[in-house]
């Protein structure tokens, strides 16, 4: 369903904000994206358990690609930790930007528009290749997919709260510098 709002469906999200505005409080779970963060926690428990499951590796890394997973590991850390602290006081778990927030466009946020998503796709990637799991680094996929429709949602907040945001997006890409 939230892919279909995401999408650009006309229709569905017209029906979908009338349903949140008929909701009795304005900052209920529900009309804050809480349906998002509810379906995110178990897919990056998946992005842990899928690789320590399935994969041909161990804890201890040896070989390049174990090496190489634990540098990708490091690197979304550090995008994670730098994502966090560009946002400051405006970090919330939630889709929708806090009331009092202001539009962030420094540190991590200069570079793309959804770090911690980012952040978190490295990391499962990173994971999957450190335990040698072909089946996590196929579940990224799964993973990304799924950060992309959460961050186009997301991004329907930021427009309407931020007159410039239109001019942000244009100028800065969703996950990779440059690409997209």
């Amino acid at each position: 369903m939230a892919a279909l709002y995401a999408s650009g469906n006309k229709r569905y999200r017209a029906l979908v904000n009338r349903s949140f505005s008929r909701m009795s409080q304005k900052n209920s779970f529900v009309s804050r994206g809480g349906i998002w963060v509810l379906a995110q926690v178990p897919m990056m428990l998946l992005a842990i358990m899928i690789p320590v499951l399935h994969g041909r590796g161990h804890l201890t890394p040896a070989g390049l690609v174990p090496m190489g997973g634990v540098a990708v590991t490091l690197l979304g850390t550090l995008l994670a930790v730098w994502g966090f602290a560009s946002l400051g006081k405006a970090l919330t778990p939630f889709p929708k930007p806090l009331a009092d927030a202001t539009l962030h466009r420094q540190g991590a946020y200069r570079l793309m528009r959804h770090p911690m998503y980012t952040a978190v796709m490295l990391v499962s990637l990173g994971w999957a290749l450190w335990w040698l799991c072909e089946i996590g680094v196929l579940y990224v996929l799964v993973l990304a997919y799924f950060f992309d429709r959460k961050a186009a949602y997301e991004e329907i907040w930021l427009r309407q709260k931020y007159s410039e945001y239109a001019d942000y997006a244009r100028a800065v890409k969703k996950f990779i510098p440059g690409v997209y």
